[in-house]
């Protein structure tokens, strides 16, 4: 019951803003030179084009084209109630007002058309996939691949480097040959040795012997050789 009445209470207002939105445009052509049975067809075609385009904003989404001619509609019908609330003078209509209502058929007529007859960008559906005729057995195993060995030949083993011959031992340096001292040399040194011993308390050493003696060093080792 209360959606009944809900229903019926906006019928009524949109009834009442129809007739009144209705006459204003009546009133406006009539005033811009249109009398008579045309007056009255230019609210049924400027509510027509507002209805129009609204369904197509509706039907088809958002769209420039229903956008544009629901504007310029919604535009026609505003400017004809504000102007007929006693912001113009109707018995002294402006020329470019005449020029408007004058061209307003023409423009209705493109306007209907368009939205009547311009193609709606569709988006094409996607194509089912084709069921699969010859589907795979849930039973049959998987293929396993095949484990496959390589002959690889075994990594030659690194040789022992050759072992290095021993060294050769060193001969010894050959002695050097006895250098034959005279026996009345070897007294004269023992005399000296002596003599150097009881002056200084020490023995005699071979540089001083070979000094005192003045021999070659061979012969002074000979001899401190022998009065050792």
């Amino acid at each position: 019951m209360a959606s009944r009445l809900r229903i019926d209470a906006v019928l009524v207002q949109a009834v009442i803003a129809g007739a009144l939105s209705f006459a204003h445009l009546h009133d406006l052509a009539a005033a811009a030179g249109q009398d008579g049975w045309k007056a009255w067809a230019y609210p049924v075609s400027v509510d027509l084009l507002l209805v129009a385009a609204w369904r197509r904003l509706r039907t088809d989404g958002p769209s420039r084209l229903a956008w544009c001619w629901f504007v310029i509609a919604l535009v026609a019908s505003l400017g004809a109630n504000v102007a007929t609330a006693g912001l113009l003078d109707l018995n002294q209509v402006p020329a470019w007002l005449r020029i408007l209502v004058a061209a307003w058929p023409a423009l209705a007529f493109m306007g209907g058309t368009l939205l009547a007859h311009s193609a709606t960008a569709q988006v094409p559906e996607p194509p089912a996939s084709a069921p699969d005729l010859d589907p795979a057995p849930d039973d049959e195993p998987e293929p396993v691949a095949e484990r496959v060995e390589l002959d690889v030949p075994p990594a030659p083993e690194a040789e022992a480097p050759p072992a290095l011959p021993a060294p050769e031992p060193v001969p010894a340096p050959p002695a050097a040959p006895a250098v034959p001292v005279p026996a009345a040399l070897v007294d004269h040194a023992r005399k000296v040795a002596d003599d150097h011993q009881a002056r200084t308390g020490s023995p005699i050493d071979t540089d001083t012997l070979r000094a005192r003696l003045g021999v070659p060093p061979q012969l002074a080792d000979a001899i401190a050789a022998q009065l050792a």
